[in-house]
């Protein structure tokens, strides 16, 4: 009798695994998953105003990223592929600098030839409107302003190209 419980159990928790490991780690769930994105109006690093209400009607990968950050550096050639390749399909990519200087986030953007805007979040309003807990995070925005999912992580192409196809079908 003790047996059988035990192995039921033992199955039972093999189960919840088996469900886990078909899941991408890096997609979490968030509170703000379904919901209209929190507006923001940022500098951008060549001096323009960019804000969520002038996106409006164009999906969004907002990522929060900094020059510091190795995981950033890792991504950041996906982040530009990522412009180019899904601009047709009318995605933009903003990336907010988290936490770092506008001269090293220039640096940054320069080195890895990103040609999205990169946007100064000075006071961290926007990092903590958006839940941010640790860089990169990623948001995808939907053409209405609802964040459809969030990637916490660097990101991979096979989901970056998942999450956009729900994104922008």
């Amino acid at each position: 009798m003790i047996l059988t419980g035990l192995l039921v159990a033992a199955l039972g928790l093999l189960g919840i695994l088996a469900i886990g490991f078909t899941r991408d780690p890096g997609v979490v769930t968030s509170p703000l998953v379904g919901r209209p994105a929190p507006p923001f109006s940022l500098t951008s690093l060549d001096g323009s105003t960019v804000s969520l209400a002038d996106l409006r009607g164009r999906p969004l990968i907002v990522n929060f990223w900094a020059s510091w950050c190795l995981p950033c550096r890792a991504e950041a050639p996906l982040l530009q592929r990522a412009a180019a390749d899904f601009a047709g399909r009318g995605v933009e990519v903003l990336g907010i600098v988290y936490q770092d200087s506008a001269e090293n986030a220039r640096a940054f953007m320069h080195e890895y030839g990103q040609t999205y805007p990169g946007l100064l979040d000075p006071d961290g309003r926007t990092a903590l409107d958006y839940g941010v807990f640790g860089i990169p995070e990623t948001y995808f925005i939907d053409r209405g302003g609802r964040i459809v999912s969030k990637q916490t992580g660097p990101l991979d192409w096979a989901s970056l190209v998942r999450q956009v196809a729900a994104l922008a079908p």
